[in-house]
């Protein structure tokens, strides 16, 4: 094995933070000096990464300067750190009056990742990591992302995921998820019962940022038996409103006006 992919992936890191001076662009004999490569090196890499949107060519003048793929990473970072800070009391609190484990999940393609969790404090628990990721239609804040997600994106995935069978009640077809999800949009919430797993029981509600967009779930994860237990309405007025708290700390009002999320 050989290190020399690393050391272009670390020469490709140092070009970009090349960028950070904020010059309006810089040339290919500039960054060869700066980084001490060759220009054919170079011009290699900001051919490679202007392929990828991470570097763009002006063409008047012939240097470079950052892509519009770097600003649209940079606002999913800033998207992530404002959800962490937002959510981190609310999580607590949710978890505290249910007494089960509390999580923040986003979309991801046909995937939910869990961004943020708590655990229960129950000897009888769930263990889902943070960061691990869960089918979209058999979890409860896959199916709340998904029914809140603009409508393309949402009927490509229809017609194109694997609606996996993880369990005898896991919904497999197209036509009953789609069903599925329109009443979900309908009562803003959306539950999972024995569907990813046997046992295991999910109940999830949105999270808008300012523009009423919704960017994540909130949700509480907990075992079937202690799940039943709790009058699910109450359950779902209770993530609701953990979800409108959420919310409303990313900049959300019931008042302002929905713009929908490009798809």
């Amino acid at each position: 094995m050989t290190d020399a992919p690393l050391q272009t992936v670390t020469n490709a890191a140092r070009l970009l933070k090349a960028f950070l001076t904020r010059e309006e662009s810089l040339g290919v004999s500039e960054l060869s000096r700066r980084l001490g490569l060759g220009k054919s090196a170079v011009h290699r890499l900001l051919t490679t990464l202007a392929a990828e949107g991470l570097v763009e060519q002006d063409l008047h003048t012939g240097g470079y300067r950052l892509g519009l793929v770097v600003f649209e990473l940079g606002e999913a970072v800033r998207v992530h750190m404002d959800l962490h800070a937002a959510a981190g009391s609310v999580l607590a609190h949710l978890r505290e009056e249910t007494g089960e484990s509390t999580q923040v999940g986003m979309l991801d393609g046909h995937d939910v990742v869990y961004v943020d969790r708590l655990e229960s404090s129950h000897a009888l628990r769930l263990f889902t990591e943070t960061g691990r990721r869960v089918p979209v239609h058999c979890t409860s804040s896959g199916k709340v992302l998904m029914a809140f997600a603009p409508e393309p994106v949402r009927e490509r995935y229809l017609a194109t995921a694997t609606l996996a069978r993880h369990t005898p009640h896991t919904l497999t077809d197209p036509g009953e998820l789609r069903r599925a999800l329109a009443t979900v949009r309908a009562r803003g919430w959306a539950d999972a019962v024995d569907e990813r797993e046997i046992g295991v029981a999910s109940l999830a509600a949105p999270i808008r940022n300012a523009h009423g967009v919704v960017v994540a779930a909130i949700g509480i994860g907990a075992p079937v038996s202690r799940f039943r237990a709790i009058p699910r309405k109450r359950l779902a007025r209770t993530i609701v409103e953990a979800g409108e708290a959420v919310s409303r700390r990313l900049g959300w009002s019931e008042e302002a006006p929905v713009l929908e999320k490009e798809s």
